[in-house]
């Protein structure tokens, strides 16, 4: 008899998952708290950070899972579309039936061998129980000395909360905050009629535009040579080579006339925004310092400046939220704000048949590698692919504990590729001599992920040269001199 998974949400990653369960001959039934499918991409109020008029800031490759491509030939999305392709996604594995709408999970807990997952009064028992209720939609607010005594006709709200640009017409608007939400909000603000937007953010990050030469940026950066090189090159080399691809792509940002970042990618940290940066250099968005305090609708920064404003965005992070796991459960993984102790962000040894998916913190978009995770745990339960040992999952823990206090934010494609490992189907250099350059320096796309290991698709190198070469990036096999020196470091 097929054993039984519970998936904890109906997002991105709770479909793929089911996906792969089911390849692998489980009994997914997914418990989505709110009336629709898509997670974010449902543009609920209170569940998701989604505003109409939003597009995403990753490419249409690289938002998308290896069974099915984006209809259309738009770039970077309306939101509208994604949640579109959830639903077309759901459809085409037969998923809908198995998804409990408005369904709240109110615990989780262990019974024995087995999981017991408590909803709407009633408690059911399954084998195994995957968490994808999704890592971004408790938004955090820091603590500013007087922000209760706003006194502003906007108020203060969160990006989570933005709801378009409307209400913000002929207002004094600050965006606090330099993470993608923030930036797009800014510019939208810019674009839509507000009287004065303000940017304030602890440091300057630099600002990679979107598209840059036709090419998506997500395209250029987030690459299975970056992954090499970062396991090969002494970190100051690998900062080096980042910097060098974001200046080139949209210049730094002082050259804009807002602040200069660090010396130091890495220190820094960058943000996708395709309009942020002109819209500084034109003077519609100004940058100032973190704010120092609130007094009524007067705000102090850092510089001794104060200045009046209608309305505060907030746009700085999440915290993890994850109140349906028993006592038992969140103290074994040592869950807080922002971490739990997991094997790659999936497996405890200490808790067989559980997995989390979705749960760390990147930059770069999540439909590669959320599918590569679910690979990954689907394989493992199934058999395709042997267990992992449990004593080298507690060290990787206590790794991993080592650097709870420093910053956690990884990367899209070292977080791809250390699932792709983990389930076998990391396509082998040596096997694909014609796409070498594409596997390197090219678009992680999910089609590369289906050359080899468990599930292989017989046309998948054709689909990745078309990805590879969307948009004119990838179009022939030879390196450019650049791409061969970086090679020649790494290899």
């Amino acid at each position: 008899m097929a054993q039984r998974v519970a998936v904890i949400g109906a997002g991105p990653g709770g479909l793929v998952s089911a996906r792969w369960l089911l390849s692998r001959g489980f009994e997914p039934t997914l418990f989505e708290q709110e009336p629709n499918l898509g997670g974010q991409w449902s543009g609920l109020p209170g569940i998701s950070g989604v505003w109409p008029g939003m597009h995403t800031n990753t490419s249409r490759i690289l938002t998308s899972f290896s069974d099915l491509a984006h209809q259309g030939v738009c770039t970077f999305l309306p939101n509208e579309d994604v949640l579109d392709y959830l639903r077309r996604y759901a459809a085409m594995f037969d998923l809908e039936r198995r998804i409990r709408l408005s369904c709240k999970v109110t615990q989780v807990s262990r019974r024995g061998t087995r999981w017991a997952v408590e909803h709407e009064g009633s408690t059911e028992l399954f084998d195994k129980v995957v968490i994808a209720s999704g890592r971004f939609h408790a938004p955090l607010v820091p603590e500013v000395p007087g922000l209760d005594t706003f006194t502003g006709s906007g108020g203060v709200v969160t990006t989570f909360q933005f709801r378009g640009a409307d209400s913000y017409r002929g207002k004094r608007v600050l965006v606090a905050g330099c993470a993608v939400s923030a930036l797009e909000i800014a510019s939208e603000l810019a674009h839509s009629g507000a009287a004065r937007v303000v940017v304030t953010q602890r440091r300057q990050r630099y600002v990679l535009p979107k598209f840059a030469a036709g090419v998506p940026s997500d395209h250029r950066i987030f690459t299975r040579y970056g992954v090499l090189a970062n396991e090969a090159l002494p970190p100051a080399e690998v900062d080096r080579q980042l910097r060098e691809i974001v200046v080139e792509a949209g210049g730094s940002p002082e050259q804009y006339g807002a602040p200069e970042p660090a010396a130091s990618l890495f220190a820094a940290g960058v943000t996708l925004s395709q309009h942020y940066l002109p819209l500084v250099a034109e003077g519609r968005i100004a940058v100032r310092p973190w704010l120092d305090s609130v007094s009524g609708n007067d705000v102090a920064f850092g510089d001794g400046t104060t200045e009046p404003f209608d309305a505060l965005l907030f746009g700085t992070g999440f915290r993890l939220d994850l109140p349906f796991l028993s006592e038992d459960i969140a103290g074994v993984l040592d869950v807080d704000a922002v971490h739990l102790d997991a094997d790659r962000s999936t497996f405890h040894p200490d808790l067989p048949g559980l997995a989390f998916v979705g749960m760390w913190d990147q930059s770069g978009g999540y439909f590669v590698p959320l599918e590569l995770q679910a690979r990954w745990i689907a394989y493992t339960w199934g058999g395709a692919i042997p267990p992992p040992d449990p004593s080298e999952q507690h060290d990787a823990i206590r790794a991993y504990r080592a650097r709870r206090e420093m910053p956690q934010k990884t990367r899209m494609n070292l977080a791809a590729l250390t699932f792709a490992r983990a389930a076998g189907c990391e396509p082998n250099l040596d096997r694909w001599p014609e796409l070498r350059r594409a596997l390197l320096f090219g678009p992680l796309a999910p089609s590369c992920f289906r050359l080899e290991g468990p599930d292989a698709l017989p046309g998948a190198a054709e689909m990745f040269t078309r990805d590879a070469a969307a948009f004119g990036a990838i179009t022939s096999n030879e390196m450019t001199p650049r791409e061969q020196a970086y090679w020649e470091q790494v290899r």
